[in-house]
């Protein structure tokens, strides 16, 4: 049971690194208040992120989490950065997505 409730930490841990990307990109051209509550968003995201991401090592290898942790973080940024930033959607990105996308579920897979 503990092992199943901490793939459910790392991924929300995944999900916090997601946050954190996006409130990074929000601070882009931003300065004074504005600039600082964006930044704040992002430290609060990386801080829980890097928390869950330990206590899902308990009992995750590091192995397995880390790489599932990033490839969320990395899949998610590059859907948010199309999605909301208007990022280019090209062929070799959404490609290359999706061979990290099946390369996560290969790890949780055989691991």
């Amino acid at each position: 049971m503990q092992y199943a409730m901490n793939w459910i930490v790392l991924i929300f841990a995944g999900l916090c690194e997601v946050c954190f990307t996006f409130c990074l990109g929000r601070s882009k051209g931003l300065d004074g208040l504005q600039w600082w509550l964006w930044i704040g968003g992002f430290v609060f995201f990386y801080v829980l992120s890097m928390v869950l991401l330990m206590k899902a090592t308990r009992t995750i290898p590091i192995g397995t989490a880390y790489p599932v942790w990033t490839g969320i973080g990395a899949v998610g940024s590059v859907l948010m950065g199309i999605f909301i930033f208007h990022e280019p959607a090209t062929f070799w990105r959404l490609f290359f997505i999706t061979t990290l996308i099946a390369s996560i579920v290969g790890l949780k897979s055989f691991s």
